[in-house]
């Protein structure tokens, strides 16, 4: 029998996620502690663009991790060493200074996982480098918000050290900094708007499902189908049970084949169930998963030639960011599920 294989690197993957997005709760923490605690208006308001930046970037962590399909707990030191520097935040013993110092080498840290993450889905898998695109806003934001934290400490240093302010140009010498940060990484990661609607959403699972159906074509080893097969099955479970719940009955007044999308849906799922029921070593197995990403073409197809123009017909960009809201948060529920009777 076909099992969906909890795969370590996988697994470590899903894991490392988890600590970024409970870093990212500490990162927004402090910085609302120090919009409070700072009485110069331009290092206030410095925190305030940091703070605005990164609790965006907590939603896209949370679609990351959504598209991703694995869900993870932080690591027990992770959740330890971030329990001990809020603690040090919220305290007295440390100055100003010496918070912004911390909170530097955190965001150093949060951009140092999200680049490890990023090079080893390279590793890893296709399917993982398509599922965690989002990430790459994080990390360029992380790394600006880096080089403008440098200007950050270099005037709180010196009026720690002095009593005065430091020579002028510090914001010049930052700006330049993020500047060839954007020439060499380029404007793909630059963030176009706050949310991913859910038309958006929907085609980030489907690239994600061409992506394994590749990568199960590309390979005869019955372990890697077996797990490249486990991945594709939750994906596709979780996918089909959150358009039924969300997407499915909002469109149904508006777009009249959507009992069709049910009955194609149906038919994949028994599909699904039949795969998962086969030895990836028989020689039907590839002959199936075949006949089921035709089936799963042809739906998507509907979906994005059929199904969404209606959609963006009929509901504004905010309520079409609401559902995808809505979209995730089912996901997101429906995988918890699933890994618990696993």
């Amino acid at each position: 029998m076909v099992a969906t294989l909890e795969d370590t690197k996988r697994q470590a993957i899903a894991t490392k996620l988890a600590d970024m997005k409970a870093l990212q709760n500490l990162l927004i923490a402090n910085e609302q502690l120090f919009i409070n605690s700072c009485n110069d208006s331009e290092l206030a308001q410095r925190f305030r663009d940091m703070l605005e930046d990164d609790r965006k970037n907590m939603g896209v962590l949370e679609t990351t991790i959504v598209q991703y399909g694995i869900q993870a707990e932080p690591k027990e030191t992770s959740a330890k060493m971030i329990e001990e520097v809020q603690k040090l935040m919220e305290g007295s013993e440390l100055t100003l200074f010496e918070k912004v110092t911390q909170h530097e080498l955190l965001k150093h840290k949060q951009t140092m996982a999200g680049l490890l993450i990023h090079k080893a889905a390279q590793v890893v898998g296709a399917d993982i480098e398509a599922a965690i695109t989002p990430l790459n806003t994080v990390n360029f934001e992380n790394r600006a918000h880096q080089e403008q934290l440098k200007g950050v400490l270099e005037i709180l240093g010196v009026r720690e050290l002095t009593g005065k302010d430091p020579d002028q140009g510090v914001w010049a010498r930052v700006q330049d900094a993020m500047a060839a940060m954007t020439g060499i990484i380029g404007g793909a990661v630059t963030r176009t708007k706050d949310d991913m609607n859910i038309t958006e959403i929907i085609s980030m699972d489907h690239r994600k499902t061409d992506t394994l159906f590749m990568e199960i074509a590309s390979t005869d080893d019955p372990q890697k189908l077996q797990e490249f097969f486990g991945q594709l099955y939750k994906d596709l479970s979780v996918h089909a049970e959150a358009e039924e719940q969300i997407v499915y009955p909002a469109i149904r007044s508006y777009y009249n084949n959507t009992q069709e999308l049910y009955d194609e849906q149906a038919e994949m799922k028994q599909m699904l169930a039949k795969i998962k029921s086969m030895d990836p070593s028989s020689s039907d197995f590839k002959a199936q998963i075949k006949q089921l990403q035709t089936a799963v073409q042809d739906h998507v197809k509907e979906e994005e030639n059929d199904m969404f123009p209606q959609i963006r017909r009929n509901l504004s960009e905010a309520q079409m960011e609401q559902m995808a809201t809505q979209f995730k948060a089912a996901k997101s529920t429906i995988q918890q599920e699933m890994a618990n009777l696993s």
